[in-house]
């Protein structure tokens, strides 16, 4: 499997899990049963992704999820987005790194911050 079949399993994943606010739909077909999860605040595993996208659209129903880019290489594919859990936020710059094992996500790493009003650059973050 290359990194164009990674892109695809990890962007359809995402529209399914976050796009479409279906993380048990998007987990039963693309979950790894032994998923590892990096993420300090989310246990490893298929229910506890679930349980935690879950509670997170159940907290913020218009949450939106908007991928800027998608990054891959051999097994590893880079998601960049906007993360908003209210529409009339500034937002978050994410980036989630999966790694892909014989086609499911078998692993995951995210890193977030906030979108600030102004940038010293004057470049945006996503």
């Amino acid at each position: 499997m290359g990194a164009e079949d990674s892109k695809r399993i990890v962007a359809e994943f995402g529209r399914i899990a976050f796009g479409e606010g279906k993380p048990r739909e998007a987990a039963a077909q693309y979950l790894a049963e032994d998923y590892i999860q990096h993420n300090p605040q989310v246990p490893s595993g298929r229910e506890a992704f679930v349980s935690a996208i879950g509670g997170l659209f159940s907290q913020f129903p218009d949450a939106s999820f908007d991928v800027k880019r998608i990054i891959a290489e051999d097994d590893l594919v880079v998601l960049h987005s906007l993360v908003k859990f209210t529409p009339d936020e500034r937002g978050h710059a994410v980036a989630d790194i999966f790694r892909v094992e014989d086609g499911k996500v078998a692993e995951h790493w995210d890193v977030l911050q906030d979108v600030p009003e102004t940038t010293v650059s004057g470049n945006p973050l996503v």
